[in-house]
């Protein structure tokens, strides 16, 4: 796949059509600055725009009531924010509808799975002009005799381009028969808003037909279905930059953004292997076959387990002995444009097969029973229903004609539903009233929380048996309720079950960037995983995990380390058991460099052994996507652990490295017995507040201050708040405004009025410590200070001992082992550092001390031969 072809033309593509979008409407008098009215001369029947030419722009017919659809739908959304943000949004909304049926169209038309078998955005011939603007009654299409004439008119012309418009729409009108949830009944401003070219080699569809490599696009050659997918990650691409521009800036992301910002496509390895290692285990361990398990790559079979654990799993396996291929439940509660769901179809397909089932009937069988799929984005929704459409197409020719209706839904929420409507379908029964209430309730906002909500318990049956009850009436309070009341029941009902398999690649959102709304709802319902969003769907993915079933995920790596989510890991690790993981660190994504985005995707069951014992496959070190893939199966660095030894360590990380000399190092005393670690000074405004030493008066700098008593005479006082990768000693660039023991920094105050600045510990500012970086890119490193404040990214550990005792300890190899297994991520907290074990040696103490003070001794001279010192006198060499 030409993922550079496929990038490329999607950024493109999106520009270009909003740019097309825009200049329509702005013929029309709409732009971003306002809606114009008509010229005075217009009448009934037509209309006039000045658009600054001699002659004006006329519309006419039914175009003047799309135009007054398109101004009625920019001013009713702009009464929820401003008419330039709704301007924008009618704009995106139009061109994502038609690039979705452009690539969804361009697949079909590909792989021969249009009705008509006639190419409408390319020739078979290779000509210019599609097939279907050539032979547009070729088509099996109804025609009125208008249209016909119309046709006819347009061909005696040349209108190629006109004549496609008209096609494409009917094209697109004829699919809502077979794929209703992507060619749904557009908006009429979105058929008057349409601009594509098909003569035009500067314009989408020829870029689409000739910029991607058709085999790209065709299962019989390669391609896959999920092409679609890349194409909709690339066209939200510059999207994705403006968000997290704006996050930079403390702009919240909103929910209309949530999905640019967060959705990522899954690398096809770690997809197949969360799928095989959750589904293809579920009926590996009921119905052994060697055949189908001999098609996935990614498997791994279960750790040796001790003999007690081993006699609970075969009771385990007795239970999926009885499955049947179409009674087991899978979901991507955060499906994107359903890469995870393609390929669990094809693992099921494989499943029903090895049951004699033939394809026919099971594609039918899937769609039915099996796949379910949720996501905020409809955009994102729309290609996965269509992903999931096209897979079961592939195996059954008919399978489009059969009126099949996937689970695959978008998050619907149930803000504005009309009271009317709502009366109508209850129908005066309390009991309905009282659920449908409820789920009004639950779903109001739903797009800002997606799949974290919780449904409370209604009856389904019920509901279900009045929308079909109201469907047979057929009048227009029944069309209402079956496109506003229906999908709020069937999104519910997705989220209220529980599953088999609950595999997913959720939104990663650190709590900093999440909006009050969403900020809320998580602290209240999952305080456990508040810090990230995608900590808050391990824990919701859990609950939709039916008993001693699996939850396959791929996260950030955090959770398995850091302290925020110490009461999230402590409570997994008691429930749950982690049957295997990959552990990618970073690099995992082509898409994504650097070191900020460290990952693991793990299988979970829902069940708990004290004895279990998991496989752990660490693919730290290979740099690419590839090189974690070809490690995995090279079936090197891989660890089996017992994961009731993780809660022998200080805030059980997830160290399944760790062997079991290391283990037993903790039952030693930990730095925490013999001290105190903790961070200092947050001046929350450095700019004011803290300088370079040099940018300063040197006499108001006062070197020598041993506690806060010392600081009414002076202004200025060196600073450590952490720096680069250094031991022993400097890193001192910096100096604080702490005059009179920081009485202007205490009283700091935000906009709000409330006290802004931090500062912690005051007791021991200026006395003898060692400190470090909390955040470190690379190795850790440990510093002595004295009669300086500390703070900023630096923390600090304050010995009751010999402090240079401790500090070799720090600065040793070993600390840096003990240091991995609590914090790989290259975060060293407080915590961290007290929760290391020390054998403290009298004997030695001494010795330790002289070598360590000699270190420093060294670093300080290293330090103070430059001008950056301010204790330098002249080079050494002069």
């Amino acid at each position: 796949m030409n993922k550079t072809a496929i990038k490329n033309f999607a950024v493109w593509a999106r520009k270009k059509l909003i740019a097309d979008i825009c200049y329509r409407a702005q013929l029309l008098g709409i732009t971003e600055e306002g809606i114009k009215d008509p010229l005075p001369q217009s009448t009934g029947s037509v209309q006039f725009f000045d658009i600054g030419t001699a002659q004006p722009y006329a519309i006419g017919g039914a175009a003047i009531s799309q135009r007054a659809h398109l101004a009625d739908a920019i001013r009713q959304k702009a009464r929820e924010s401003d008419y330039k943000t709704a301007y924008q949004s009618i704009v995106e909304e139009v061109a994502y509808t038609w690039f979705n049926r452009l690539i969804a169209v361009r697949f079909m038309e590909v792989n021969d799975y249009l009705p008509s078998h006639l190419r409408v955005l390319s020739s078979d011939s290779g000509k210019l002009e599609p097939d279907l603007v050539t032979r547009p009654f070729d088509a099996d299409f109804a025609f009125s005799e208008r249209e016909r004439a119309e046709v006819a008119r347009m061909q005696q012309n040349n209108a190629a381009d006109e004549l496609f418009c008209l096609l494409f729409i009917k094209q697109c009108n004829a699919l809502h028969e077979l794929l209703p949830a992507l060619f749904e009944r557009t908006s009429d401003y979105t058929e008057l808003l349409l601009s594509l070219s098909v003569v035009d080699r500067e314009g989408v569809v020829y870029h689409l037909v000739h910029d991607i490599p058709e085999e790209d696009f065709d299962i019989s050659r390669g391609g896959q279905v999920e092409i679609i997918g890349w194409l909709y990650q690339y066209y939200n691409a510059e999207l994705k930059d403006e968000t997290f521009a704006l996050l930079k800036k403390n702009v919240k992301i909103t929910k209309e953004r949530i999905p640019s910002a967060t959705q990522l496509f899954t690398p096809d390895w770690i997809v197949r292997y969360m799928v095989e290692n959750s589904l293809g285990r579920i009926w590996e361990e009921g119905h052994p076959n060697s055949v189908i398990k001999a098609n996935w790559k990614y498997y791994l079979e279960e750790a040796e387990q001790p003999a007690e654990v081993e006699q609970k799993l075969e009771v385990l396996r007795a239970e999926c002995r009885a499955l049947k291929p179409q009674d087991i439940k899978v979901i991507d509660p955060c499906m994107g444009s359903g890469h995870i769901l393609v390929y669990a179809f094809e693992v099921l397909m494989q499943i029903y097969e090895s049951q004699g089932f033939s394809q026919r009937d099971a594609a039918q069988s899937i769609v039915e029973n099996n796949l379910y799929g949720l996501d905020i984005d409809n955009r994102a929704a729309q290609l996965a229903y269509f992903a999931v459409m096209m897979k079961a197409r592939q195996y059954d020719r008919r399978f489009l004609t059969r009126g099949i209706r996937p689970h695959i839904f978008a998050i619907a929420e149930s803000n504005g539903l009309d009271p009317h409507t709502v009366n109508y379908f209850v129908g005066g029964d309390e009991g309905l009233k009282n659920d449908f209430s409820s789920l009004v309730h639950d779903l109001h906002d739903a797009k800002e929380y997606g799949s974290i909500l919780r449904i409370s318990p209604v009856n389904f049956s019920a509901l279900y048996a009045r929308l079909a009850a109201v469907e047979k009436e057929g009048s227009f309070d029944a069309l209402a309720v079956q496109s506003t009341v229906l999908p709020l029941v069937q999104v519910a009902e997705v989220l209220s079950q529980q599953y088999d398999v609950v595999v997913t690649n959720p939104p990663y959102m650190g709590s900093s960037g999440m909006s009050a709304k969403l900020s809320d709802y998580v602290k209240n319902n999952y305080p456990d995983s508040k810090s990230d969003l995608f900590a808050v769907f391990i824990e919701r993915c859990g609950q939709m995990t039916a008993q001693n079933r699996y939850q396959a995920m791929i996260t950030q790596h955090a959770w398995m380390f850091l302290s925020s989510f110490e009461k999230l890991r402590k409570e997994l690790l008691q429930s749950i058991e982690v049957v295997n993981m990959a552990h990618l660190g970073a690099r995992a994504f082509d898409e994504i460099g650097g070191e900020v985005v460290q990952t693991t995707s793990f299988v979970l069951r829902n069940a708990v052994d004290k004895g279990y014992c998991g496989t752990y496959c660490r693919l730290l070190e290979p740099t690419t996507q590839q090189g974690k893939e070809e490690l995995f199966l090279s079936a090197q660095n891989r660890y089996m652990a017992q994961q009731t030894n993780f809660s022998k360590i200080p805030g059980s990380p997830v160290a399944y490295w760790v062997s079991l000399n290391v283990l037993s190092a903790y039952r030693n005393n930990l730095l925490s017995d013999y001290g105190k670690a903790q961070k200092g000074l947050d001046t929350c405004d450095v700019n004011r507040f803290v300088r370079n030493w040099h940018e300063v008066n040197f006499s108001k700098i006062r070197f020598d201050a041993s506690s806060c008593d010392d600081t009414y005479n002076h202004r200025w006082f060196p600073y450590s708040k952490g720096g680069e990768y250094r031991k022993w000693y400097g890193n001192l660039f910096d100096v604080v405004f702490w005059e009179n023991n920081g009485e202007t920094l205490r009283s700091l105050k935000g906009l709000s009025g409330k006290l802004k600045s931090r500062p912690q510990n005051t007791a021991d500012y200026f006395k003898p410590m060692i400190t470090w970086s909390a955040i470190s890119s690379s190795k850790s490193s440990m510093r002595y200070i004295a009669n300086s404040i500390y703070g900023g990214g630096g923390t600090a550990y304050l010995p009751s001992g010999n402090i240079f005792y401790f500090l070799a300890f720090l600065n040793s190899k070993v600390a840096e082992t003990f240091l991995m297994v609590v914090s790989p991520t290259l975060n060293y907290e407080a915590g961290h550092i007290m929760s290391l074990p020390l054998l403290y040696d009298d004997l030695k103490l001494d010795k330790i001390s002289e070598v360590t003070q000699t270190d420093i001794r060294i670093s300080k001279f290293d330090w103070d031969s430059y001008e950056t010192s301010w204790d330098f006198k002249k080079h050494p060499l002069i």
